[in-house]
């Protein structure tokens, strides 16, 4: 049943994924379920919600993100999401699955060695790392699923963007007033929005929209801020 709803809202979408995909989002989301009774992963209570809401979702980024992304940072990942679905899609590619809570980066990084799909697994906040030179503009595009204003998101993503990447925001449809308060923000950082993709999540009839931003030049230095001042005033 669960890889029936995946296989079938693949097709939908217009991905064709890879030899064995289906069984390893099945071993996904039982793990999902499992872990949410240790720690709280994601609200969603059956296997068949999780196929659509959580795997199908997610997979709606693929066409967004293109086959030219070799190194993809999801920030905000969670219960690996969409980070994981997308690295079972996209073996190839370079998966950094960051998340400021140490058990979920634990859990991810137990799973994803059980599951054959080595992603780089970070516990750290984004505010901070952003600051680094080992993440600061190192990744070819940048995914957030995360529960976040887009203008707080940008700021956190874009300074881990090379220039000529891209950051990829997921967004309900009614998103055209947030949308337009991070326009500042998104300049500012040396983004532009590029387009916003959209897509129904198969099997739901729910719209998504996937906001690109491009990275057009360097961020400059005093961003990120600290999570006080993002949350405070945003750009």
């Amino acid at each position: 049943m669960i890889e029936d709803i995946i296989a079938g809202g693949a097709k939908a979408l217009g991905i064709a994924l890879p030899e064995g995909a289906l069984e390893k989002y099945g071993q996904f989301i039982d793990a999902l379920m499992a872990a949410n009774r240790e720690f709280n992963l994601t609200a969603i209570e059956t296997p068949e919600d999780a196929a659509r809401l959580h795997i199908l979702d997610s997979l709606g980024l693929l066409n967004a993100i293109g086959k030219e992304a070799g190194s993809i940072i999801d920030i905000g990942t969670g219960g690996g999401l969409p980070g994981v679905a997308l690295k079972i899609a996209r073996p190839e590619a370079k998966i950094t699955l960051l998340d400021a809570t140490e058990k979920k980066i634990e859990f991810l990084s137990e799973l994803t060695s059980k599951l054959g799909i080595p992603c780089i697994c970070v516990a750290g906040r984004a505010e901070e790392l952003g600051r680094k030179r080992e993440f600061r503009e190192k990744y070819d595009c940048a995914v957030s699923r995360a529960v976040a204003r887009l203008a707080v998101l940008c700021e956190l993503s874009l300074p881990m963007v090379k220039v000529g990447g891209r950051f990829l925001a997921m967004k309900a449809a009614d998103s055209d007033r947030e949308i337009e308060e991070a326009k500042n923000a998104i300049e500012t950082l040396g983004g532009k929005i590029s387009g916003i993709e959209t897509y129904n999540i198969p099997g739901t009839g729910i719209p998504r929209r996937v906001v690109v931003v491009e990275k057009i030049a360097p961020t400059p230095e005093k961003y990120p801020r600290r999570w006080a001042a993002v949350t405070k005033r945003t750009l």
